[in-house]
């Protein structure tokens, strides 16, 4: 590829970044590899003049920029700052400082980079009325009704010096204890979690209802005030001065005279900044003196008085006290790493999952190894490799275990599976407790107060071995168990009522049928209308319904053929649940979607994903969980995938809007 190619195809590329962080906030790559990018296109531009082009990643800066919100116009344009990766870029900056202020003495002020998503406040008359996203550093997004929900962002300043009218800019933030919470209530209702902080913050943000926004317990940290009348000659004096006013300022930041105190500063936050509440990327450094500041002046895109300092990747090395094997509802065994405790990315990390016993194998993990573990998405620990420096000598390697951990049952692979499965299902703890508590959960029967702990508790005490077990609970049973009381038992009791009114789908989610999920028990319950029906079908039937292949088919036979499970289900019909499909899901509501092939990604603001799978599937279409040739569309919303927006680009698969959607349902 010649130059003018690879400038064409860096432009491309991206802009393709820029819009999966700023707008989508699922970047693909870290900022490093896109500030490599940008600097590989920037030199071949120079190099090129005649592909000068205005409208070149060079020549902007990302943008944030939403629907839903009105734009503004920034008074003073958002710069970005120039990024640097190794102490000896920021020395080189250092050095350029010096020269461009012709030897005259400096200081800088050292602060935290902090990761969330940039704000800017206005103040007239001590008195907030604006709040701007940073969009694309010329225009942003108006979230000013959401800002003001978050308590760390002050409304009205306290008395002091401030300007008449001012502008002050910052990070919104999402803590880590806050962030873990969101995530872990997510994962329970199975929906998409969080990548990390930012995203999570930068989604609470544009969310179009004030009161989710409260919810969150989003919090601010300021970092620079702009005014044609500020109150001191130094940045320092005036953050100090938006300290006293009310803001919340960082106070980590730092009055830095030499390089070396630069150097160490940066030692010193590449150990100590795992131990903040909050997400933090990096470092920045600004000269103190507004004067010199003005001096140094600014390039097309970035100010010459400040850079800002990115660490690399938050990992680990941590010693490996040893590997569990743990059997799950389905009978998977998996090998799961427990470590000497590492704090990573926020959290204490102390166990990784290993998968299976072919990356178990290809690890090559031995007893007492050095284990490299980071957080994959900033989210799950994973280990990603082993430090055979620090191997102690003659210690054997870990082997995956032959027999279940629980129950002693030899394990079975299937062919062409990396999977090992206890094939006891009746007769191993794990299994039976996971199907009672997977019964339970709120997608399945929503039988309020029965968890993990629950479940076990129940099968302990003989009570329950089968969910069918559970309708026969009384409320002096439940009563006389550990930590139960009358409200206790009442709780459940009311859930096990009103589970006899869920629909037919979810009965069938409940049953833990192997490989039927949520999406295929809709579309088994749509093809047979009642569990006698199911019952009846013969593999080939049951694998002519729509994505039901040969695998999920015979799955399906031999679950309703089985001794134990069938005497479930009849017990099951006796108690009163729900075992046909309601009358109403049996009329369709319309055929505009007829023959269509859907999917769904992001978050919306009028339903929930399951509301439009649902509205979906009445209108004649068909749920698909994955993008191919065949997609008629993409149904929208906010924080699309970056890998099916790309596929989407590549297969020229329509994306549709979540407007545009109920448009077309409208006029159908």
């Amino acid at each position: 590829m010649n130059e003018v190619d690879r400038i064409l195809a860096l432009r491309e590329e991206l802009n393709r970044h820029n819009h999966n962080y700023y707008v989508l906030n699922s970047p693909e790559i870290s900022d490093k590899e896109f500030d490599l990018l940008m600097k590989e296109l920037e030199a071949l531009e120079q190099a090129h003049p005649e592909m000068a082009d205005p409208l070149s990643p060079t020549q902007r800066v990302g943008s944030d920029l939403s629907k839903g919100f009105a734009h503004v116009t920034h008074e003073r344009p958002m710069l970005s700052l120039a990024n640097t990766y190794s102490i000896e870029e920021v020395d080189e900056w250092f050095d350029r400082v010096k020269k461009g202020l012709g030897g005259e003495d400096f200081e800088i002020t050292g602060e935290m980079k902090y990761d969330g998503t940039s704000i800017s406040l206005t103040y007239e008359n001590g008195r907030l009325v604006r709040a701007v996203t940073r969009g694309d550093g010329t225009q942003g997004d108006d979230v000013t009704v959401n800002v003001k929900t978050i308590r760390s962002i002050p409304l009205v300043l306290h008395p002091g010096d401030w300007p008449e009218r001012f502008e002050i800019r910052g990070e919104i933030l999402m803590p880590w204890t806050v962030f873990n919470e969101l995530n872990k209530e997510r994962e329970y209702n199975e929906e998409p979690l969080f990548a990390n902080p930012r995203n999570a913050a930068s989604g609470t943000l544009k969310t179009q209802d004030p009161k989710e926004v409260a919810k969150r317990r989003l919090d601010a940290v300021f970092y620079y005030l702009l005014s044609d009348e500020l109150p001191y000659g130094s940045h320092y004096e005036n953050m100090e001065a938006a300290r006293r006013w009310g803001f919340k300022v960082s106070g980590e930041m730092r009055i830095l005279k030499t390089e070396e105190d630069v150097n160490n500063y940066i030692g010193h936050w590449d150990i100590h900044r795992k131990e903040l509440p909050v997400a933090t990327d990096g470092l920045v450094f600004k000269v103190n003196s507004l004067r010199q500041q003005l001096n140094l002046g600014f390039t097309a895109k970035s100010p010459r008085w400040a850079v800002a300092f990115k660490f690399n990747p938050e990992n680990a090395c941590t010693q490996l006290k040893y590997v569990s094997f743990e059997t799950g509802r389905m009978g998977f065994v998996t090998p799961v790493a427990n470590l000497e405790p590492v704090l990573l990315s926020g959290t204490i990390v102390k166990r990784a999952s290993l998968h299976n016993a072919d990356i178990m194998a290809e690890l090559d993990i031995h007893e007492k190894d050095w284990l490299y573990v980071e957080k994959g998405g900033e989210i799950i620990p994973k280990i990603t490799g082993v430090d055979t420096s620090r191997r102690t000598p003659g210690e054997p390697k870990v082997e995956f275990v032959v027999c279940c951990p629980e129950c002693g049952t030899p394990l079975v692979r299937n062919d062409g599976d990396a999977a090992r499965i206890c094939p006891n299902k009746y007769g191993c703890r794990p299994q039976i407790t996971g199907r009672i508590e997977h019964f339970c959960a709120r997608r399945m029967m929503n039988i309020d107060g029965i968890g993990e702990e629950t479940a076990e508790l129940l099968f302990d005490r003989e009570l329950v071995t089968t969910p069918a077990d559970l309708y026969d609970l009384t409320k002096e049973q439940l009563s006389l168990l550990e930590r139960f009381g009358d409200r206790s038992a009442e709780r459940i009791l009311q859930g096990l009522e009103e589970s006899r009114k869920v629909p037919f789908e979810r009965v069938i989610y409940a049953l833990s049928i192997p490989n039927v999920g949520e999406t295929t028990s809709k579309r088994v319950a749509k093809a047979v209308k009642s569990m006698d029906r199911m019952q009846e079908m013969s593999v080939e039937q049951l694998q002519a319904i729509p994505d039901v292949g040969p695998t999920i088919a015979q799955g399906i036979f031999e679950y309703l053929r089985d001794p134990v499970a069938v005497e479930n289900i009849e017990r099951l019909k006796a108690a009163g649940l729900q075992m046909q499909l309601d009358e109403d899901k049996m009329q369709q509501a319309g055929t505009v979607l007829e023959g269509k092939s859907i999917v769904i990604s992001g978050t919306f603001s009028h339903h929930s994903r399951d509301e439009y799978k649902e509205i979906i599937e009445a209108n004649g279409g068909k749920n698909v969980g994955s993008i191919s040739k065949k997609t008629s569309f993409v149904l929208a919303g906010d924080n699309m995938g970056p890998a099916k927006l790309e596929k989407c680009q590549k297969l020229g698969i329509p994306i549709v809007g979540e407007d545009e959607f109920l448009n077309m349902l409208e006029q159908k």
